[in-house]
C-alpha cells in the first residue's frame, strides 16, 4: 500500500494488538481457508459457504470468528454436524458441542449471504467494494472481514482455495494460481489455488470485464481492453525489475505475479499475495516507482509478514526503499539523492511519530514509509554493500512465507554485521525508538 497521511496525529500506542481492536483471536489458529462464493455484480449479491482448517492453541467451549455486519449467517457446522452460534455486529461465536482440547483440529463450515460493504476507518475505505462496473477488494489492515469469516490477524497464515462463480462477461481475478474456469451457461466458476500461508488482510478478490495478456514468464496484466495498450506501456520492463530485485532480495517466493489495472480510479495503489492493483490513472509518469513499490511487498509483507502491526515498517520502509533502489537501478537518481530529498520533507514534518510503534491511524503516514526508509539506508551506508544485500536476501529467507518482527530484524542484522564495525541495534536506535530525526 502507498502512503496516506490521516489528520490524526496520536502518537503510538505502545500495543501492536490494540492497532485493530476486536480482530483476531489467539485462542485458535487456522491453516487453511477454502472460500466457495456466488457472486452477482448488479446486485452486489454474495451467497458464500466458508469451510476453515483450525486448530485450538488452548481449550475452547467456542470459536470466534470475524465476520462484517452486512452479511448474514445462515448455518455452522462442526465436522458436517450442525452447530449453534451467536451473531454480532463484527462477529460470530460458534458454540461447540463439548470442551475442544489443545490441539484439537476442527472442521468450521459456514454458509452466509448478503451484499458485502467496504469498512470506512482511519485508514480509509477497505474490503469489498463495488466498482463502476466490477467489485475491488483491500484488506489491509482489518477489510477480509467484510466479505468472509476468518481470524483476521497477521499472524495467522493459512492456505487458502478461493473459488468465485459471477456472469460470464466478467474476469475473476483472485490469489494464488488460477486452476480453471469452467463456463456454465451465462455464469463461469473460477478457482485458484494460493498454496503459500497468507494473513487474512492480503487475501483478494477483483471482478471486472478485464482482458488478461501476459507481459512477463511469470507476470500477468489484467486490464479493460481499451486500457491495455497503456498498460503495457506502463509496465515496459517489468522483467528488468523483477530480475533485479531478486538479485538484492532473493528467489521471488511465489508461482505468478498479477498486475490488474481497474477501468476506475483509485485513490492510492494496493498490493494482495501475488496481486498489485492499480487505477486507471496510476499508469503515468510515476507508474515505475508505484510499481516497485507495490511488487517490493511481496518480499517486505506478503511473504515476510509482520506478526504485529506496530511494525509496519517492515513493510512499508522496505518497499519505500525498492523505489529508491529502482531508481539508482534505472538511471534516475541515486540512492543517496532519494534520501537527501526524503530526509528535507521529513525535517518539515513534525517529529512526533516513533517508527517501531507508530500507533494506529499513523501506521499508514508517509513519515513510517519514509523514516523507515531513511533507516535502512542509514544501515547500508554503515557497511559494505555485499552485507547489506546479504542481510536482505537472508531475511526473506530465514523468515519465509513466515511472521516476523522489529526484533527479529534487529537480532538477523547483528548477525550479518558480526565481522564490521557496525552494530545496527545502535546504529538503528535513534530511527526506530525515539521521535526526533536522526543527525546524517
Amino acid at each position: 500500500m502507498r502512503a496516506v497521511i490521516p489528520a490524526s496525529s496520536t502518537p503510538g500506542s505502545g500495543t501492536g494488538q490494540n492497532y485493530v481492536p476486536g480482530h483476531g483471536h489467539p485462542q485458535y489458529s487456522v491453516s487453511r481457508y477454502e472460500l466457495e462464493l456466488d457472486y452477482d455484480v448488479d446486485s452486489n449479491r454474495l451467497e458464500a459457504i466458508a469451510t476453515l482448517l483450525a486448530v485450538a492453541a488452548e481449550p475452547l467451549a467456542d470459536v470466534v470468528l470475524d465476520l462484517g455486519p452486512h452479511l448474514t449467517v445462515i448455518r455452522a457446522e462442526l465436522s458436517g454436524a450442525a452447530v449453534p452460534f451467536v451473531r454480532s455486529s463484527h462477529h460470530m461465536r460458534i458454540l461447540l458441542p463439548g470442551a475442544v482440547s489443545r490441539g484439537a483440529v476442527m472442521s468450521l463450515r459456514i454458509t452466509y449471504a448478503g451484499q458485502p460493504q467496504p469498512l470506512d476507518g482511519p485508514w480509509g475505505t477497505i474490503g469489498w467494494e463495488e466498482l463502476g462496473d466490477g467489485v475491488l477488494v483491500a484488506g489491509q489492515p482489518a477489510g477480509a472481514p467484510t466479505w468472509f469469516p476468518c481470524n483476521d490477524r497477521p499472524a495467522d497464515k493459512a492456505s487458502y482455495r478461493i473459488t468465485v462463480t459471477a456472469d460470464a462477461g466478467y474476469r475473476v481475478v483472485a490469489n494464488g494460481v488460477c486452476l480453471s474456469r469452467v463456463r456454465n451457461g451465462a455464469r463461469s466458476t473460477w478457482t485458484f489455488e494460493q498454496a503459500e500461508p497468507m494473513a487474512s488482510y492480503l487475501a483478494t478478490v477483483q471482478i471486472g470485464r478485464y482482458e488478461q495478456a501476459a507481459i512477463g514468464r511469470r507476470e500477468v496484466l489484467v486490464a479493460p481492453n481499451s486500457l491495455l495498450p497503456k498498460a503495457r506501456k506502463a509496465l515496459a520492463g517489468h522483467e528488468r525489475m523483477m530480475a533485479a530485485f531478486e538479485r538484492w532480495f532473493g528467489p521471488y517466493p511465489f508461482a505468478g505475479y498479477t498486475v490488474v489495472v481497474t477501468a476506475d480510479k483509485l485513490e492510492i495503489p494496493l498490493e494482495a499475495q501475488t496481486l498489485t492493483v492499480l487505477g486507471r490513472n496510476h499508469l503515468g509518469n510515476k507508474s515505475r516507482s508505484l510499481l516497485a513499490h507495490e511488487l517490493a511487498h511481496q518480499w517486505f509483507g506478503n511473504s515476510v509478514t509482520a506478526g504485529d502491526w506496530q511494525d509496519i515498517w517492515l513493510h512499508e520502509g522496505f518497499a519505500t526503499y525498492a523505489e529508491w533502489l529502482w531508481a539508482e537501478e534505472s538511471g534516475q537518481h541515486t540512492a543517496d539523492e532519494e534520501a537527501r530529498k526524503a530526509r528535507r520533507r521529513l525535517a518539515g514534518c513534525p517529529q512526533d511519530l516513533r517508527l517501531a510503534d507508530p500507533g494506529p491511524e499513523r501506521m499508514f503516514d508517509d513519515v513510517v514509509y519514509v523514516r523507515g526508509a531513511l533507516a535502512l539506508h542509514a544501515l547500508r551506508r554503515a557497511g559494505p554493500d555485499q552485507v547489506f544485500f546479504g542481510l536482505l536476501r537472508s531475511w526473506t529467507d530465514t523468515f519465509r512465507h513466515g511472521n516476523a518482527t522489529t526484533a527479529d530484524f534487529l537480532a538477523l542484522a547483528g548477525r550479518a554485521y558480526a565481522n564490521t564495525r557496525t552494530v545496527p541495534a545502535a546504529l538503528l536506535a535513534p530511527w526506530l525508538a525515539d521521535t526526533a530525526l536522526p543527525r546524517p
